[in-house]
């Protein structure tokens, strides 16, 4: 894996960090991202969401993204972790990425304040060999101390909440004013909506961490109990020169002011978090 495929500079600055294979299976062939959407979102809301996924392998999308740095360069890094991976075997490494069927629960099927149980209930919607199921909620369902990303020894999938009102301060910046740190002004978010731009950034994190560590045994830092994945060993990091309090150096659009480093099909932009690079054991970024 080459540095180039991400960024060709990245913060060489920063302290190597142990990083392993565990041995365990990845996510490989062609997988199906599922969406289930749990009440009252907006037609444009599950857009900002289907085209993101759709990006992430440029052919699948209709009007696919020509400008750089793209959603699909962000990805394909995540691609090599299974050619790392399986260098010395003969196991499968390809991983192609597409949006699979989407499901929309607008009457609370279930209850507004949801547990395991529920999102498992929910992800179940979706096909279950080859995919990755991902639950979204809206901003007025609660959670019960629910973590994003839930792992089962039958099939993966994620629940992400409404970052704007689940944890604005925490979840949604730098879209949003921190709880803690510096207070710097908040970004404006490229597709003006901080709940479904914060969801993004969270849902990349997930989906590379799923892809990599799916079970709980590849790709991860630390321990297995709370281990640090691919997309969640760089927190808070989106471009070059990032500190706390600090996204980094980020590209602006000249008519909305909003910050992003990834350009997506369909003529979105997206704010992405920086992947960990194991082959130089340094966070690498868009931008």
């Amino acid at each position: 894996m080459t540095r180039g495929i991400l960024s060709s500079e990245s913060d060489k600055t920063q302290e190597p960090l142990p990083f392993q294979y565990h041995n365990g299976p990845l996510l490989f062939g062609k997988i199906s991202i599922n969406l289930i959407w749990y009440e009252n979102f907006k037609p444009s809301q599950r857009a900002i969401v289907s085209d993101f996924i759709t990006s992430l392998t440029s052919p699948s999308s209709s009007k696919p993204s020509t400008d750089q740095p793209s959603v699909n360069m962000w990805w394909k890094t995540i691609e090599t972790y299974q050619r790392l991976a399986n260098s010395d075997s003969k196991k499968p490494s390809s991983l192609s990425i597409s949006l699979g069927a989407e499901f929309i629960d607008e009457a609370y099927s279930l209850i507004k304040t949801l547990t395991s149980k529920h999102i498992m209930r929910l992800a179940s919607k979706g096909g279950q060999k080859d995919a990755i199921n991902v639950v979204l909620t809206a901003d007025d369902v609660a959670d019960n101390k629910l973590r994003g990303n839930i792992k089962s020894s039958k099939f993966a999938y994620i629940w992400v909440g409404n970052l704007e009102t689940q944890c604005p301060g925490q979840c949604a910046w730098p879209f949003h004013q921190p709880i803690y740190g510096p207070q710097a002004q908040p970004l404006i978010a490229p597709n003006n909506d901080v709940g479904l731009d914060g969801v993004i950034i969270n849902l990349t994190s997930l989906l590379a961490g799923t892809a990599m560590n799916p079970f709980g045994n590849g790709y991860f830092q630390g321990p297995k109990e709370a281990p640090l994945e691919a997309g969640s060993a760089c927190p808070s990091t989106f471009g070059k020169g990032a500190y706390p309090g600090y996204a980094g150096d980020l590209l602006v659009d000249p008519t909305t002011g909003a910050s992003y480093n990834a350009h997506g099909g369909n003529g979105r932009k997206y704010l992405l978090p920086a992947l960990f690079d194991p082959s130089t054991s340094t966070c690498s970024t868009l931008v």
